[in-house]
């Protein structure tokens, strides 16, 4: 049987991946469990491990650092994955060697939540580059569970466990509910994208904004655009799994443009000088009329070039960073402004900084959640700003959930943060009232 470790190695914070101790997510199982008898409440709890697959493997073949890198590569993945998908609380833990849980106080369906575990295997499937300019593959397995009355946070972990401890012994499941039972079929994939291409017709398609502002004074300056899919049958699907089925479904292009337009015609609306951000996939990036198309929705909505930010992950780079690089030239040169997105979260390519057209550095959350109690990761947090401000490149913080994170990043010198210690992702006439108060 997988057992869940009492402590991780320095009993806190996990000092690989920056994910918190397991006996921290023991804590917050047993506070939901507590809150969700005292409220009354049906089922909210859900938790799921991920299990590297034959990680010792991986660790010889291609060294130690380059496994401790892959490790860091994933937490970054889940994480983001996560922060994405998830509307309620949630907590992630490494709990040792290729293991990682997460927990979510999330009211949803359990087919739902396969659908989230489906695409988070998806994600950490996908190739990771080495620092010697190859690639690694990762095979995760997923044991899913959902909170039911009476257990405590014990019970979870070990129910979880045992569900890894049977899957390794089958051959080809990747998927397993922590019940007993076999993923049940839910909708399958082709279904799904059957969905997605009937979707913007339906106008099941909505983009929500997450506020921005400014520091030290703590100005509004604009927003993210996230695009949201809400499903007839499964609920909210957030951006991540949604552009995993555009993928599959070759229907990013359409997508994109649809997501892109909703996005610009509310913020056209906006009073200047806010500006929006928008997120770009590398199949975007690699597309030869990426630029093209864009810059003509951009004067179809009437929203100026130059209060608009194209935010790119490392992720979205790897496909083809020559490619990449001339579409963001030509965008740059509309006077479209560039964020190099989630920097920090997992295998950092430095050579990135010098081929790109860059304006900001968006720092992941992972940069930020031990700063104001970890001298190591505020060491690291100053390193990199001083970097950007060396590099003449503005600082964006994501991920700020408390004010003393809020003051810290205001004194270190960063221009820019969001989070929720202001503000959660809105409506457009949500944020178009904020904009106005």
């Amino acid at each position: 049987m997988t057992r869940i470790p009492r402590a991780t190695s320095d009993g806190g914070r996990d000092a690989l991946t920056g994910l918190p101790g397991i006996e921290g997510l023991r804590d917050r199982l047993g506070e939901w469990i507590v809150q969700g008898r005292s409220e009354g409440e049906g089922p909210r709890l859900h938790a799921l491990l991920l299990a590297l697959r034959r990680f010792d493997a991986l660790n010889l073949a291609y060294g130690a650092a380059a496994g401790d890198a892959a490790l860091a590569t994933v937490a970054a993945r889940l994480t983001q994955f996560a922060a994405i998908e998830l509307e309620g609380p949630w907590m992630a833990a490494r709990s040792g060697g290729g293991n990682f849980i997460l927990i979510a106080n999330e009211s949803c369906s359990r087919q739902r939540w396969q659908l989230f575990a489906g695409q988070l295997a998806d994600l950490i499937a996908r190739p990771i580059a080495t620092a010697s300019g190859g690639a690694l593959r990762l095979s995760p397995r997923l044991a899913l569970l959902r909170g039911v009355g009476g257990e405590n946070s014990e019970s979870i972990l070990d129910r979880l466990g045992q569900t890894i401890a049977n899957m390794q012994r089958q051959q080809g499941r990747r998927l397993a509910w922590a019940d007993g039972e076999t993923t049940r079929q839910g909708r399958t994939a082709a279904q799904l994208e059957a969905d997605l291409l009937r979707a913007i017709d339906r106008d099941e398609i909505e983009v929500v904004f997450q506020p921005q502002f400014s520091l030290p004074e703590d100005r509004l300056t604009g927003a993210e655009a996230l695009a949201r899919w809400n499903h007839r049958k499964l609920g909210r699907i957030g951006a991540g799994a949604l552009f995993a089925i555009a993928e599959r479904a070759d229907h990013v292009a359409p997508l994109s443009r649809h997501i892109a337009g909703l996005a610009l015609g509310a913020a056209k609306a906006w009073a200047s000088p806010l500006r929006m951000s928008l997120n770009v996939t590398a199949l975007q990036l690699s597309a030869e009329s990426y630029a093209e198309e864009l810059t003509a929705i951009l004067r179809e909505s009437g929203f100026p070039a130059e209060r608009l930010t194209l935010e790119v992950t490392e992720q979205a780079l790897l496909a083809d960073i020559k490619i990449a690089a001339r579409t963001l030239t030509q965008l740059s040169a509309a006077g479209i402004r560039i964020a190099l997105d989630d920097f920090g979260a997992g295998f950092c390519n430095f050579r990135y900084l010098k081929l790109l057209p860059l304006d900001y550095l968006k720092l992941d959350r992972s940069m930020v959640d031990g700063i104001t109690g970890d001298a190591r990761d505020l060491a690291v947090f100053r390193g990199i700003v001083a970097m950007a401000r060396a590099l003449g490149l503005g600082v964006i913080v994501e991920g700020i959930e408390s004010e003393a994170q809020r003051v810290l990043v205001a004194n270190e010198g960063c221009e820019f943060y969001q989070g929720f210690v202001r503000a959660k992702p809105m409506s457009a006439a949500a944020f178009a009232e904020l904009a106005e108060g």
